[in-house]
C-alpha cells in the first residue's frame, strides 16, 4: 500500500505541475493571452483528486499499524486472502440487474416513462438474484 501511496503523490506533483504549465502556457499564447477556465479546473480537480485519495490512503495505512500481507517480501499468496462472500459463478441475473439498471438510466436520457419500465425489471432481476438458491437444482 505504501508503494500506491507513493505513486498518487507523484501523480499529484504531476498533475499540479501540468496545471502550472497549462495556465502558463494559454497566458503566454500571444493569440488567447487569457485563462482557459474548463481545462484549467479539470486539471486542478485531477490533482485535488489524487491528493485526496493519496492523503487517504496514507492515513488507512498509518492506521493498520502494519505491511499488508502483499506488500511483505516473504508473504505468500495465501497470506492476502481473505473470505470476501460467496459469488455464483454460473449466475446470469447479475447481467440482467445491468440492463436493468442501464434502462432505468436510459429513460432518464430518453423518457421518465422508460424508468419504470428499468425499475420493475431491476426489481425482478435483483428478487432473482436474491432467491435464487432458494429454487430449482441448487435449492438448499
Amino acid at each position: 500500500m505504501k508503494t500506491n501511496v507513493n505513486i498518487l503523490w507523484v501523480l499529484t506533483v504531476f498533475f499540479g505541475i501540468v496545471t502550472v504549465g497549462y495556465v502558463s502556457w494559454n497566458l503566454l499564447d500571444p493569440d488567447h493571452g487569457k485563462v482557459e477556465w474548463a481545462g484549467t479546473f479539470m486539471l486542478a480537480l485531477s490533482t485535488l483528486l489524487v491528493a485526496f485519495i493519496a492523503f487517504y490512503l496514507d492515513k488507512v495505512h498509518a492506521a493498520q499499524g502494519a505491511e499488508l500481507p502483499e506488500d511483505s517480501l516473504d508473504g505468500n499468496i495465501d497470506d492476502g486472502d481473505p473470505e470476501m462472500g460467496f459469488f455464483s459463478p454460473w449466475s446470469w441475473w447479475p447481467i440482467f440487474l445491468a440492463a436493468a439498471t442501464a434502462l432505468l438510466f436510459l429513460g432518464l436520457a430518453v423518457g421518465f416513462w422508460v424508468c419504470f419500465i428499468g425499475l420493475g425489471l431491476g426489481l425482478v432481476a435483483l428478487t432473482g438474484w436474491v432467491y435464487e438458491y432458494y429454487r430449482g437444482l441448487f435449492a438448499r
